[in-house]
């Protein structure tokens, strides 16, 4: 988790960053002794943990608190304990009176939620073919065929046959390296090797571009078709 720590007492700072440094999972970004400066860190950075001294010269951590519109997961620290109930009523996961321990620093970290993770895609999928599921590497299809019921997927060193159609197969593909081109033709835009006149070559294949995905194509090479 990426913390940033906002103490304005130099001992207390110091014997904060001991205590993070000796959680494997913890990593210090910043530490800071304003809200000012924090504020800013805030909005410029991805901060998972706060740990947020309560009296401060200027902009309280109150104050802070209140005036962040989303907030990361905040633990307060101070040597007063009048702030308890305003700090759960900003839904602090917890609230530690110094001085206090390294086991109560502990039973602080275990509160925390784990940072929400950002979605992992897959750099494959699984189709189907007449005997088994196949995984099929993203990086290795060249184009997709559409062939009556059938869709021929030509990768770099072999064809497979699926029954999947190019709506199913273009929903679990990634838009950003997929495109279609034609009723019949799906294609790897990092294949292609060249486009003259309305046709695509890929490898030893010239594949059609139809009037009707024309102008998506040339606006996904960053071209106007001209």
């Amino acid at each position: 988790m990426n913390c940033l720590l906002i103490e304005d007492e130099p001992l207390a700072m110091l014997r904060l960053k001991e205590y993070i440094q000796r959680i494997p999972f913890l990593r210090l970004c910043h530490a800071v002794d304003n809200s000012m400066e924090a504020i800013l860190l805030l909005q410029q950075e991805s901060i998972d943990l706060v740990f947020l001294d309560v009296e401060m010269d200027g902009f309280s951590g109150i104050q802070l608190l209140e005036a962040l519109p989303k907030r990361p997961a905040v633990i307060l620290t101070t040597a007063y304990d009048q702030y308890a109930l305003k700090a759960f009523d900003l839904q602090v996961v917890d609230y530690l009176l110094k001085p206090y321990t390294f086991d109560r620093f502990l039973q602080a970290i275990s509160r925390v939620p784990p940072p929400k993770q950002a979605e992992i895609l897959n750099p494959f999928l699984f189709v189907k073919t007449e005997y088994r599921l196949q995984k099929v590497a993203f990086e290795e299809i060249k184009y997709i065929e559409g062939m009556r019921d059938y869709r021929r997927i030509h990768l770099d060193q072999e064809t497979i046959m699926t029954l999947e159609t190019f709506g199913e197969l273009e929903q679990r593909l990634p838009q950003q390296q997929f495109c279609r081109i034609h009723k019949s033709y799906l294609v790897a835009l990092n294949k292609i090797e060249s486009v003259e006149r309305d046709r695509i070559r890929i490898s030893k294949a010239l594949l059609p571009l139809s009037e009707t995905y024309r102008h998506q194509f040339y606006e996904r090479i960053g071209r106007n078709g001209k």
